[in-house]
């Protein structure tokens, strides 16, 4: 249409979301559909948060608060960077924000101009790169494959840097694959960036809670101090938490980056839910202890899904460090045909394929920048999961 934007044009609807729909339409058409494509944990909130939620709007705290943040918020944030990751902030440097997207998205906003470049590894959550080009920036993806882990080398970040480099927009444990860098790994790559002082860093650790096994969670700040002033740390209430739908996502970094997102939240969305940040100080100031028994429960899922998955003929499944998702590798499928006559050209065809025939839905690999690959998101009952990969294999061994 003529009056939409040249803006606009430049991005792409939610891969993730699309899928979500389109299998949402045929269970409406009475399909048995088993949905593993949405990113949200199937907990409730815990009580003492939901809570918190129903005693701020009794106490009638349901009204304009600051822009990017309550004050009791932002010392809950302060305290739970000093806990868990041993990271001095004071309030000034703190931005809440509704949901993690936006705090991403009005970094993004109130720092890149046209030319500014943004190192995003790849496979990579679908928005990274649309909410660079919104902003006006060029995303350079980085390829990071199996043989890696799916994780970015010192050597491939130190390749992809050019005077233009901005940012580097950094996740771990990913979505998509579930890989986490350990210590040693981040410190190989902040001794890359110590060497170019006109890079940032932007690390997304919304599923740092989620960690499985010897894996440990550390941050970029935490690890190399000398980069704390020129990085945004990124985290939220959605995952660990099972709050998704309350929508409060927060960073910390250098007080006139901090100003700078909150002069574009006030002239855009203003607070983030009043009720919700209340919530959202329960979360981080409350008791602990329900996240280690919700993560032995997605560590059982981790693990029955991916010996599933590597059971079917043609697919290559690693063990994720965290998160809640598998980044199978479906290289020897491609090309193949499906029991319903499907050309598996690439892993959209997969995808679309497998859904329409076997009715499981996941999201194909191009959508996060890797390919030929899926996405699976565990976080739903273990008896559909073990029916899913049933449906998979059967799939799978339908293949010619």
């Amino acid at each position: 249409m003529p009056f939409l934007s040249d803006t606009l044009a430049r991005v792409k609807p939610s891969p993730t979301i699309a899928m979500t729909n389109k299998a949402a339409e045929l269970k409406a058409q009475g399909r048995d559909i088993i949905g593993l494509s949405a990113g949200e944990p199937d907990f409730d909130t815990p009580a003492n948060i939901a809570e918190a939620g129903r005693r701020a709007i009794a106490e009638g705290k349901t009204r304009y608060t600051a822009v990017d943040g309550i004050p009791e918020l932002k010392r809950a944030i302060c305290a739970k960077f000093k806990r868990d990751n041993d990271l001095d902030y004071a309030p000034s440097e703190v931005s809440v924000g509704t949901g993690g997207k936006q705090v991403l998205y009005n970094a993004l906003m109130a720092t890149l101009n046209p030319g500014d470049e943004v190192i995003i590894p790849a496979p990579y959550w679908v928005s990274y790169p649309d909410m660079v080009l919104l902003a006006g920036g060029t995303p350079v993806t980085v390829a990071c494959g199996i043989e890696t882990g799916y994780k970015l080398t010192p050597e491939s970040l130190e390749a992809a840097i050019t005077p233009n480099t901005k940012w580097l927009l950094f996740n771990s444990p990913s979505n998509p694959t579930g890989a986490g860098y350990s210590h040693d790994e981040l410190k190989a790559l902040t001794d890359v960036l110590l060497r170019y002082d006109h890079v940032w860093v932007m690390t997304d650790d919304m599923y740092e809670h989620l960690a499985f096994g010897d894996f440990r969670f550390t941050t970029p700040a935490q690890v190399e101090p000398g980069l704390k002033d020129r990085t945004l740390t990124v985290n939220g209430v959605s995952k660990a938490y099972a709050m998704t739908g309350w929508r409060i996502g927060y960073a910390a970094g250098p007080e006139p980056l901090i100003r700078a997102m909150a002069k574009l939240q006030s002239q855009s969305t203003s607070n983030p839910c009043s009720v919700s940040q209340w919530a959202a100080v329960e979360a981080l100031d409350g008791p602990q202890d329900f996240i280690a028994p919700n993560n032995a429960v997605f560590q059982r899922r981790r693990d029955l899904v991916v010996a599933g998955l590597n059971a079917a003929p043609g697919v290559t499944c690693p063990v994720p460090d965290g998160a809640f998702y598998v980044y199978p590798d479906i290289s020897s499928c491609i090309g193949k045909t499906s029991a319903g006559g499907t050309v598996i050209a690439d892993d959209e065809a997969f995808a679309t394929a497998l859904l329409e025939e076997e009715g499981v839905a996941v999201v194909f690999g191009a959508a996060f920048g890797l390919s030929p690959n899926f996405r699976v998101s565990y976080a739903t009952s273990d008896a559909a999961l073990e029916e899913a990969c049933a449906r998979i294999r059967r799939f799978c061994e339908g293949l010619r």
